[in-house]
């Protein structure tokens, strides 16, 4: 527990200040009890821990008593967050559940001063993560997976001190203390694309997550140079012509001139569009077609003009 302990203060002190106060998100499983444990150790008296109840399951309130009652022990406060939803939501379950989640995370860190919030995600997350997005044709951003740090709200952090760990690796340091975590079944659902790719991981003789989560590492690398080296392009690519901004794609990378619509989408205050969408609308313009995308209108040649659409009219 020794080793852990140096190992988990040195991760996590490369996302947060010495000082800080921290929120550790715990679910009760043998994740977050992990991260719950190493933070108590590392930063005692300058945590606090939440548990969000979906409710979902009937059992989820007393599964979130439970972590109060482990938060009590360790002399952490804890604070369990309710979903507000009215009806529980039946589409995109996992994807509604994680945005009510963060959005709770992110009012209780304000509320109590917090400097960051910690979740537990961890290599074998990441390997997930990759094959879920490589299933879905994702492209670099969406291949990078979960950053190590990343705004949560204003002054709040989001920080994964745990990304270079293996579950493994945790389940031990929840064995070690004598605790026994929750399980949520729906870690084993496999309606659950994440379930899907966690089991195949674990059947599977040759793949190594550990792998993976660094070939996701060396995306999300990537990922933000190209974002750096788009970002300085803008200034010379990008023009403000009155209502219209036009983009020059002469000589550019295919990738490169992706980033500069999507740039130009955003100064125009239009929501960026779905990759395929994008896609579809850069070889219309490569073709020196026009074509509307996200409320704006396209117009191709050898330079590119971005305007907002004109509003469509009723036939009577």
């Amino acid at each position: 527990m020794q080793v852990g302990k140096s190992r988990f203060a040195a991760d996590l002190a490369a996302l947060i200040g010495p000082a800080d106060r921290i929120g550790i998100a715990v679910s009760g499983g043998p994740d977050s009890l992990a991260l719950l444990l190493l933070a108590a150790q590392a930063r005692p008296g300058r945590i606090e821990a939440a548990t969000v109840d979906h409710r979902l399951r009937p059992e989820s309130r007393a599964e979130a008593e439970v972590v109060a009652q482990i938060c009590a022990t360790l002399a952490v406060p804890h604070t369990i967050l309710t979903a507000r939803w009215t009806d529980p939501p039946i589409a995109n379950l996992q994807a509604s559940a994680r945005e009510e989640r963060y959005a709770l995370l992110a009012e209780w860190a304000v509320e109590h001063h917090l400097a960051a919030v910690a979740t537990a995600h961890h290599a074998d997350d990441q390997a997930e993560t990759l094959l879920m997005r490589l299933a879905r044709g994702s492209g670099i951003a969406g291949l990078g997976g979960a950053r190590p740090r990343r705004p949560l709200a204003d002054g709040v952090a989001l920080v994964r001190p745990l990304l270079g760990w293996r579950k493994a690796e945790l389940a031990a340091e929840v064995a070690a203390a004598g605790l026994t975590p929750l399980d949520d079944p729906s870690n084993r659902d496999p309606r659950h694309d994440r379930a899907r790719m966690r089991a195949w991981l674990g059947e599977t003789g040759w793949a190594d997550p550990e792998r993976f989560a660094a070939s996701a590492s060396h995306l999300r690398d990537a990922d933000e140079a190209l974002d750096w080296a788009s970002t300085a392009l803008a200034d010379a690519r990008l023009v403000r012509d009155g209502d219209a901004i036009k983009l020059d794609p002469a000589g550019l990378p295919r990738e490169f001139q992706r980033r500069l619509l999507l740039k130009a989408f955003a100064q125009l205050d239009a929501l960026p569009p779905r990759g395929p969408d994008l896609a579809n609308a850069m070889t219309a313009l490569g073709n020196g077609e026009t074509c509307t995308l996200a409320g704006l209108k396209l117009e191709g040649g050898p330079k590119w003009r971005l305007t907002r659409a004109p509003p469509r009219t009723r036939r009577s």
